[in-house]
């Protein structure tokens, strides 16, 4: 618990250092970015400690990399918004941040501190349909008006069959695509070498959707950079450098 309300804190005491950021609530319905995206990042129970912090600090240093601003500054309006769910089990409530608002350098680092320094506050399960699903709800009356909306999910492992009735990939992805959300994969294969094609029959969708694999978590922040950069510049497919599997 005092984890979680310290998490809390750190994010409420990072508004105020985000010269162009605001939290969902001080949205009003007339902020327009090139992308709303939520980062779902997996902390169920094949994600051990360390692996976890591999995550959050490869999202941290992604965008603390010059080639994600540029590719923020290249857009039609120079900004997009963030968010993140971090889910487990499916019956675990999700954490999730406000959005935050990042068009300049200052935004980028202040964002890259709170992501690096989030506590993992849920384990269990891989309900990785209900993680999309809380992600896609980030996307309800939040106040911002995305040229597109991307979830970007990030995992070891196949959903884990439910023990109540919850969202499952299936729905989560029907959802998905009735609302023109796109939800692309980053699948890690430590434990499991053809997860990516998992990800491929299961869990990506939308416009121009794609996975990228990685052997380890030790090669999640160059994959992060390049996945970013990616779905930033909304490229054709044909566009995407998969990283090289080490």
């Amino acid at each position: 618990m005092r984890g979680f309300v310290a998490t809390l804190f750190l994010v409420m005491l990072a508004q105020p250092v985000l010269a162009h950021s605001a939290s969902a609530q001080s949205f009003n319905g007339d902020v327009d970015v090139d992308l709303e995206l939520v980062l779902a990042i997996d902390a169920s129970g094949s994600v051990d400690p360390g692996e976890y912090r591999l995550q959050m600090q490869g999202v941290a240093d992604a965008f603390r990399a010059p080639g994600v601003l540029d590719a923020i500054r290249g857009g039609k309006t120079g900004r997009i918004a963030v968010a993140i769910v971090i889910w487990a089990d499916a019956t675990v409530p999700k954490f999730e941040t406000d959005w935050f608002l990042i068009q300049s350098e200052a935004d980028a680092l202040a964002f890259a501190d709170i992501a690096g320094s989030l506590e993992r506050n849920v384990v269990g399960g891989t309900g990785l349909g209900e993680g999309i699903a809380a992600a896609m709800r980030k996307f309800d009356r939040n106040g911002i008006s995305g040229l597109r909306q991307v979830v970007d999910v990030s995992g070891d492992g196949e959903e884990t069959p439910p023990r109540e009735i919850v969202v499952t990939m299936p729905a989560a992805r029907a959802m998905a695509m009735s609302r023109g959300v796109t939800i692309n994969g980053l699948a890690i294969l430590n434990e499991d070498d053809r997860l990516d094609d998992w990800y491929r029959n299961h869990v990506i969708a939308g416009p121009q959707s794609f996975v990228v694999a990685i052997r380890n978590f030790d090669d999640f922040a160059d994959a992060m950079v390049r996945k970013l950069i990616r779905e930033i510049e909304d490229l054709p497919k044909l566009g995407l450098a998969v990283p090289t599997l080490k």
